[in-house]
């Protein structure tokens, strides 16, 4: 008899211990948010306000088929931010232009750099982050979607002109210029070198690129994006007007030589030095945006 209860006994604390170890604490649960949308324009975001959030929370809405985003290196995304506490739009970048940032912590901030890390070009990604109540950025729950852009040209490479100077690109996708050793063209030159699928550029359009400035006569380059942690850079096509008449119908996705003859201010650049003389960009697009449509 004594046994027989020593062994009930026993089989009880097992299975208290059992139990013991089965419990753990509940996981915050994921606040139900579904995101819709094509890839290239602002997503719609649909759940039940007021969102109850608690701690941050990222979803791939889709996978990127681009190269991997690098750490310390340049990141390009649009986004969509709203206030989760009554669904309304707090701000959004694809009716402007897109952000480019470093992949770091520091110029991220720790929830959207943990959201990016690890990610390709071409993802889409849902990040819902509590108040500064819970530890939050703002004193309201957020929700955004993030897609990442491409930080340089891809498309259909063109046959290369020999009355035009040779581009190369380095692994990051600088160019690198070899001069043609004979006189400039008089007129400006609008040249595709890789032929993107995207949206077509409008003259009065913003545009976010990356590029390099060089001398016709060295091949010397004078101004790049690329020499600054290649960071794309945004800025309107009316303030650069050669750069407005060389680009008008060129598709997102391109790299475009523009051969500029020194009747062209240059615009994007301060450069004294080159005045006077026939510059040569190579122009990476990849973004652009239309203003009027946005207003309209």
């Amino acid at each position: 008899m004594r046994r027989l209860r020593a062994l009930a006994a026993a089989a009880a604390m097992v299975l208290a211990l059992a139990g013991l170890a089965g419990c753990t604490t509940p996981a915050a649960s994921v606040p139900e948010v579904n995101v819709t949308g094509e890839p290239g324009g602002a997503p719609t975001i649909t759940y039940l306000t007021p969102l109850q959030v608690t701690e941050t929370h990222t979803q791939q809405i889709w996978p990127g088929t681009g190269p991997a985003l690098v750490e310390g290196q340049s990141v390009l995304i649009d986004y969509w931010l709203e206030d989760a506490a009554d669904g309304s739009l707090v701000k959004e970048s694809y009716s402007s232009k897109p952000v480019a940032m470093l992949l770091s912590e520091v110029d991220l901030g720790k929830d959207l750099y943990q959201t990016l890390r690890g990610q390709k070009v071409g993802a889409r990604l849902l990040q819902i982050s509590p108040g500064s109540g819970a530890g939050g950025a703002t004193d309201y729950p957020t929700v955004t979607v993030v897609d990442v852009l491409p930080t340089k040209a891809s498309g259909e490479a063109v046959p290369p002109r020999s009355d035009l100077p040779a581009v190369s690109l380095d692994a990051s996708g600088a160019p690198k210029l070899t001069p043609t050793g004979t006189d400039p063209p008089g007129a400006l030159v609008a040249q595709p070198l890789i032929r993107g699928t995207g949206d077509q550029v409008q003259s009065d359009d913003v545009v976010t690129v990356q590029y390099t400035g060089f001398a016709w006569t060295t091949g010397d380059a004078f101004d790049s994006t690329w020499s600054h942690n290649g960071l794309p850079v945004s800025f309107s096509l009316q303030d650069v007007p050669a750069w407005a008449e060389g680009l008008v119908d060129q598709p997102v996705g391109s790299q475009v030589m523009l051969v500029v003859p020194p009747t062209y201010a240059l615009g994007v650049t301060d450069s004294e030095e080159m005045k006077g003389q026939t510059v040569v960009f190579v122009v990476d697009i990849l973004d652009t945006s239309h203003p009027d449509a946005a207003s309209s």
